[in-house]
């Protein structure tokens, strides 16, 4: 025998690889009909030459070799007979499984030739037709239901009663089974005696073996019915490899090998191993695809998928031809002449080779062509009616088998005209249990296998996903857990693989089509019918009592001849799109619920309930809640961090437990384990959500479960995937992170400890499932949510430490840098963070320590402890080149050092404090971390902030050092010279690192601080100058800087808003300044010209005490708002406030110079006037400077004026003589 399409080597193995061989386009009719076929399998051996038989051959005689096994006819001989087939009831399930790429997607219809064939007939036949069809996507799959042998069942076990007697009250008569004449048995002789003489017979082949000759016994004489029983299955049989005892056989039979990477969809199982979970069961169900050829056939626009055993001869001038038997007596008739047409169309064979006999007595041969065919005598139709009947069939059936995993029968009584559709699983629910249709199971695996099968495609788009799930979903409507938990597990753990988790949930309204309805959008009852007017097809309203059962009804076969009479109205997938999550808190939960009824289905078949302790799963799973009370610290986390390495060593050596008795190896083994990690991926998400919604105590619940389903996880795998050792590494590290943020808002800890202790009865059940095989503690000590600060930020660091030895052990450091360095990056943070806590917990024991003046132990263990935290933290950043952060760090080493240096100092009260060594020590030391965090960012550009804000500090200890040198001089230690040198060289350097040009919000604070410094040294150079005895030279020089610094500090205060005493003392001290200068001069003129520069600088305190008025007043108003009730007023809207105490002190001090240098100035003028004669300017400020004077002791002299008063006063005085001032220096000069 030959194929079709070309020269045909040894068949492929069904399922192989193999380029697919394409058929001709055949244009037949008048170019009505296009067809085309490709070869998707074949098993025929290469093309023979068929033998043809001398005339008077007598067919009646058997041939040597009649019903020996042929690989030439391959079963195409027996069956003529009827001995192996009957009838194969899932023959289009065989092929969907071998070929199940295209079912779903690209196949309109599965199905035998014969069905095919049947269907297209339909207008020309009176016969019965009785189908089942089923719907897989966009694929129906069809297949004969044959009633009669159904029925011969029924009788015999009492299933399908409820068929039978709908059966019996739909056709109004009693059923009986009908037996076949003699002359069909003697006809279908013949032709097996003709096809054996055909194929050169030399008696050479094997004899058929004893089984196949009681088969062909059994149906010619019509006495056994072995062949019925096993061509149909029993309602319900549970394939051997789901048998009642997993722990027997079906654990040792691993199907299943979900190598699967965490949320990864491609790496759902692999095909070849998911194939052997049904193949055990497949063959008892009848599920075996034994046609000779498995044909994609395309007819017009329709893509079937289909099963011939048609013999095809060739050789010689005839390349494939398809050989007939006709008795010459009989002609032929329309529907042999459409048989012959379609297998030549469908098996692409161009030619007919006729052989005619009379009584068994060859007469003639006579070749067609298969185009010819159509125009035979006697046989003539249109093959474009036969185009017009599929795709009406086609259409009907695609508008009407809507629900997937349903069972249709597509029913036609013999001589009737009116076609019905029932809906056979919903008739079987009304009635019995849903098992007993027997294509259940079959759907259910089919279901799955092209779920399995779009899963298992690398370049799957996310659109196919919502197909996927529905498919899904509908194989598990039709399973029970208790038979099949196997199936249901593996398609609940792929239902959780379509959920993306770790992707942003935007993509979750793009990628998907948004569809209210998705869930079960095309399954449910929504068959919209058209309307009966314009199409008659769909009514109900007929005579038979049972046609209100009748999905749709054709009213008369007629109508399937009318071109486009049925259009699919029904989509066949109108919007199966993937649900739409809003958030991912519902993502996760959908994950979370797919994961439960997975691992209820693996927990219900291992069978060794019996020896676990009995467990409750609506009980909640108490979550250890600790008080610092009990916890027993850093020390106690440290031994549990140790356990927990070891054990994480342990992994690695291949230990393995399960407390259920789970076999290693087994399906539920694999399986749980994929359902865990998934499980735990789910609440790794859930947390990482809560901590992005500062829900710290949910997000460490939901971090505790994660971890969880890991310690289980890890008790059960022997191994560990690098993988999962990397997820595990960022379940620690988000666990770190939770509890800092629990320990930096301690204020909310109710309303923490509220949402950690809260649980949802899914996340108990899965915690049961996990007790099962683990006790889930080991990673107890990273989960608690404790009340003491300090253990929550050593959890945090013991965290991230453990993360990092995972990286560390697990090599995994190379392969995920970023992750490396997220993780050290923490690490220095929480160092940091441990370091401060410490830090501010030894200053606020120094701050208590008022008597003692020694140091305590205390303070020093907490100064070690934060030096210790600073200094791993900076190794740390350091490893990752973090220059800022190590900066960071520094600079809080250097305010640990000032914090030390503080606490050097001796007690308050002591007369004789002076600045210590120790303290120069801890300060030198501070200077030393803030220069190195200056060089290790390099310069301001890395980063502006760390930067100014290093400056500011190490300015701040310089000046600190300066000012405790100034005010508390080491006198016992130094000379006076060396320290006003160390004070000088400290303040200029702290000066040095104080911007006050930049602009930011610092400035004003560093422009004080400049102008603090200036004031100083000029202070401490005025100071020199008058203690100093000798050296003209120097005294010069501490003159000349004092003045400097003056004016500058002067300046630096005039620029704030905020500093008026700051600035009057100042003046003052200049004022101060003057008169010391003044007293060493001797000339009327020269003490005239400082009398007037004094008074110059007094004046030019105008701003100051304006600035103080309006404070005083600001306050006044407010403290008359705060009377009055009517007018509530914050706090906030009243001034910054004055120390009025300060004030004062200065305006006494202010009015005694001024009436002093007032007093100087009339004295000096009026002896001047004397000597050299009237000089009207001079005349005018002496009589000024009178007055002024006059009215100042008049006020000095009333005590009842108010601060306010005397301050008004005070700038009266000034501006009168501002003008004098100005006109004195110029007359003086």
């Amino acid at each position: 025998m030959e194929e079709p399409c070309g020269a045909g080597a040894a068949a492929p193995l069904r399922g192989d690889a193999e380029e697919p061989k394409q058929g001709s386009v055949l244009f037949l009719g008048g170019n009505e009909v296009k067809s085309s076929a490709v070869v998707k399998y074949s098993s025929a051996p290469p093309q023979a030459a068929f033998a043809r038989l001398q005339e008077k051959t007598d067919l009646k005689l058997p041939p040597a070799n009649w019903l020996r096994e042929s690989a030439k006819l391959g079963p195409a001989g027996t069956t003529i007979l009827g001995n192996s087939k009957k009838s194969k009831p899932f023959s289009s399930f065989g092929m969907a499984y071998d070929f199940i790429d295209s079912v779903g997607n690209d196949v309109d219809v599965v199905s035998d030739s014969e069905n095919i064939k049947k269907l297209l007939k339909i207008p020309y036949s009176k016969s019965h037709v009785s189908m089942a069809v089923h719907r897989i996507g966009r694929t129906l799959l069809l297949d004969e239901l044959d009633i009669q042998e159904l029925f011969m069942r029924s009788s015999q076990t009492g299933d399908w009663t409820w068929l039978k007697e709908f059966y019996q009250r739909l056709i109004d008569q009693k059923w009986q089974r009908k037996k076949k004449s003699k002359e069909h048995w003697y006809q279908k002789a013949i032709l097996s005696k003709f096809l054996y003489y055909s194929i050169n017979g030399d008696g050479a082949a094997q004899p058929v073996p004893s089984t196949s000759k009681q088969h062909q016994e059994g149906p010619v004489a019509g006495e056994s019915d072995e062949a019925g029983r096993a061509s149909w299955p029993a309602p319900f049989e549970m394939p051997s490899s789901l048998s009642e005892d997993p722990g027997a056989s079906n654990q040792g039979n691993v199907p299943l090998e979900p190598s699967y990477i965490v949320g990864h969809v491609a790496s759902a199982p692999k095909e070849q191993n998911l194939t052997p979970l049904f193949n055990d069961g497949e063959n008892s169900q009848g599920l075996k695809n034994d046609f000779v050829r498995n044909i994609l056939w395309t007819f017009e626009d329709i893509h079937m998928l289909v099963g011939s055993n048609m013999p095809i001869f060739g050789g010689g001038r005839y390349p494939a031809v398809s050989l007939r038997l006709r008795d010459n007596n009989k002609p032929i008739n329309v529907l042999t002449g459409i048989d012959y047409w379609l297998d030549n169309l469908i098996c692409n064979v161009p030619e007919l080779v006729m052989c005619f006999h009379v009584n068994g007595i060859v007469q003639k041969y006579e070749m067609i062509k298969t185009e010819d065919i159509p125009n035979l005598e006697n046989s003539n139709f249109s093959t474009k009616v036969i185009k017009d009947i599929a795709q009406n069939i086609l259409s009907f059936l695609k508008s009407n088998c809507t629900k997937e995993g349903h069972t249709y029968w597509l029913f036609k009584a013999s001589g009737s005209d009116i076609v019905k559709l029932y809906d056979l699983t919903t008739l079987c629910e009304e009635t019995e249990d849903k098992y007993q249709n027997p294509f259940t199971m079959p759907v259910a695996i089919l279901l799955y296998k092209v779920a399995c099968n779009m899963m298992l495609k690398k370049n799957q788009n996310k659109k196919h996903y919502g197909t996927i799930r529905t498919l899904l979903l509908n194989c598990l409507k039709l399973l029970d857990n208790g038979r099949h938990p196997q199936i249901i597990a593996s398609a609940n753990y792929m239902l959780s693989e379509l959920f993306q988790l770790d992707e942003p949930k935007k993509e979750d309204s793009t990628d998907f089509p948004i569809n209210g309805n998705s869930d079960e959008s095309y399954s449910e009852e929504e068959e919209e019918m058209p309307d009966s007017d314009e199409n008659g097809s769909y009514s109900n309203s007929s005579d038979p009592p049972d046609d209100n059962k009748a999905v749709a009804i054709i009213k008369s076969v007629g109508e399937l001849s009318v071109p486009e009479k049925y259009k699919s109205v029904h989509r066949i997938r109108p919007s199966c799109a993937f649900p739409v999550c809003h958030g991912t808190e519902e993502r996760c939960r959908l994950v979370l619920n797919h994961v439960l009824e997975g691992l209820k289905s693996v927990d219900s078949s291992v069978k060794k309930e019996g020896d676990l302790p009995a467990a409750d799963p609506s009980t909640p799973i108490p979550l250890k809640y600790e008080d610092e009370s009990t916890s027993g610290g850093p020390e106690c986390l440290e031994k549990q961090m140790a356990l927990f390495l070891d054990k994480m060593g342990s992994f690695q050596k291949g230990k393995h437990s399960s407390q259920s008795g789970m076999i290693p190896g087994s399906w539920q083994y694999k399986m749980k384990l994929q359902l865990i990690l998934k499980s735990s991926k789910a609440y790794y998400v859930l947390s990482d959500a809560a901590m992005i919604l500062q829900k710290y105590g949910r997000a460490l619940r939901y971090i505790k479960l994660a971890l969880q389903c890991h310690d289980t996880y890890c008790c059960l795998c022997g191994s560990m995937l690098p993988e999962v050792l990397m997820f595990l590494c960022q379940c620690l590290t988000l666990c770190g992170d939770i509890q800092l943020m629990l320990a930096q808002n301690a204020n909310n800890r109710a309303a923490y400890l509220e949402e950690y202790n809260y649980q949802t009865k899914e996340d108990q059940e899965i915690l049961h499932s996990l007790h099962r095989e683990s006790r889930c503690q080991v990673f107890a000590w990273a989960t608690d949510l404790s009340t003491d600060l300090e253990y929550q930020l050593s959890v945090s660091c013991k965290c991230y430490e453990a993360a990092y030895e995972i990286l560390l052990f697990s090599n995994l450091k190379k392969e995920n840098p970023e992750q490396h360095i997220q993780v050290l990056k923490r690490m220095g943070n929480i160092r940091n963070e441990i370091g401060v806590f410490y830090m501010n917990q030894a200053a606020a024991v120094q701050t208590e320590r008022v008597v003692s003046k020694n140091v305590s132990t205390t303070e020093q263990q907490l100064w070690k402890k934060s030096f210790s935290c600073f200094e791993e933290g900076i190794q740390n950043f350091e490893s990752i080149d973090d220059a800022t952060n190590a900066a960071l760090l520094l600079c809080n080493t250097g305010r640990l050092m000032r914090i030390c240096a503080q606490a050097h100092c001796a007690a308050e009260g002591d007369f004789k404090r002076e600045f210590s060594p120790e303290e120069a020590l801890y300060y030198n030391k501070a200077i030393d971390y803030y220069l190195k965090a200056l060089r290790s960012l390099g310069k301001r550009d890395v980063h502006p902030a760390v930067w100014d804000s290093v400056n500011w500090e190490l300015s701040t200890t310089y000046f600190t050092m300066a000012t405790l040198q100034q005010d508390y001089a080491p006198l016992s230690r130094k000379a006076q010279e060396q320290i006003e040198k160390e004070v000088s060289e400290a303040m200029m350097k702290s000066l040095k690192y104080c911007d006050v040009d930049t602009v930011s919000e610092r400035q004003p604070l560093c422009q004080y601080r400049a102008a603090t410094i200036h004031h100083r040294l000029a202070s401490m150079y005025h100071s020199c100058l008058r203690n100093q005895v000798g050296d003209e030279h120097l005294r010069k020089q501490h003159r000349v800087l004092a003045d400097l610094h003056y004016s500058k500090a002067v300046r630096l205060f005039q620029l704030l808003k905020d500093a008026p005493c700051e600035f009057l003392r100042v003046q003052l001290e200049r004022v101060a300044f003057a008169e010391f200068q003044m007293a060493s001069q001797n000339s009327s003129a020269g003490k005239l010209k400082t009398l007037f520069g004094a008074l110059d600088i007094m004046t030019k305190t105008k701003g100051a005490f304006q600035l103080i008025r309006k404070e005083l007043v600001a306050e006044s108003e407010q403290i008359s708002k705060d009377r009055s009730p009517a007018e509530g007023v914050s706090p906030s809207d009243s001034s910054v406030g004055l120390n009025k105490e300060e004030v004062l002190k200065l305006l006494s001090i202010f009015e005694s110079r001024m009436s002093f240098l007032l007093l100087q100035s009339i004295k000096l003028l009026t002896s001047t006037k004397k000597k050299i004669g009237g000089i009207n300017e001079e005349e005018v400020v002496l009589k000024t400077n009178k007055q002024v004077y006059s009215l100042l002791l008049r006020a000095t002299a009333n005590k009842g004026l108010t601060l306010l008063e005397r301050t008004d006063l005070i700038l009266n005085l000034l501006e009168q003589l501002a003008p004098n001032s100005e006109g004195s220096n110029r007359g003086i000069q």
